[in-house]
């Protein structure tokens, strides 16, 4: 109860603008895997593919960890033990797609945008944990919160993929070898 409380409570402040969004560069791969450290993977297997040479990215790391872990505990949820999950991050036109895929049975038809709804489950099975459908909200607010946008669609090949844009107005700094 006290989680179901506490992301309405961070909803209200990202709709009301009262959250800050404290903007630092940060490496992505950082943010995922300590997105991943956060989710119990209940015998899913999760691979991650984030090239080398990503820019960092000017983003919340706090909220958009929260986003990465949110999506991972929502595949994890919806498909069946042992399907894959995927965790990527490209370089797209004029900032960064992050997406999060899995092999499971996919979005149902029709509620690719309604599943972002506040206490919208969209097709959750049965056996599926307990929830107040407010994560994908979440991530919807926070992503909007960095100038950035979320959307859900099926895999042609099956499963879900959730697709995150994010702006990448400045030049990130270039980070030195450390090697002598």
């Amino acid at each position: 109860m006290s989680e179901v409380v506490a992301k309405v409570l961070d909803l209200a402040r990202l709709q009301a603008g009262a959250t800050h969004v404290n903007a630092e560069w940060h490496s992505l791969e950082e943010i995922v895997g300590a997105a991943l450290a956060r989710v119990p993977l209940a015998g899913h297997e999760v691979a991650t593919n984030l090239p080398a040479g990503l820019p960092l990215v000017r983003l919340d790391a706090v909220l958009m960890e929260q986003v990465i872990a949110n999506l991972v505990e929502n595949a994890v949820k919806y498909t069946p033990r042992g399907s894959h999950i995927e965790v990527a991050a490209a370089r797209s036109a004029g900032g960064i797609a992050i997406t999060v895929a899995d092999d499971g049975p996919g979005i149902p038809e029709g509620e690719e945008e309604r599943i972002f709804a506040k206490f919208h489950r969209g097709g959750a099975p049965e056996s599926a944990p307990g929830g107040a459908g407010l994560g994908l909200a979440l991530c919807r607010a926070i992503v909007e919160a960095h100038g950035g946008h979320i959307t859900a669609a099926n895999r042609p090949e099956g499963g879900a993929l959730f697709r995150i844009a994010l702006p990448q107005g400045e030049t990130p700094p270039v980070i030195e070898d450390e090697a002598p």
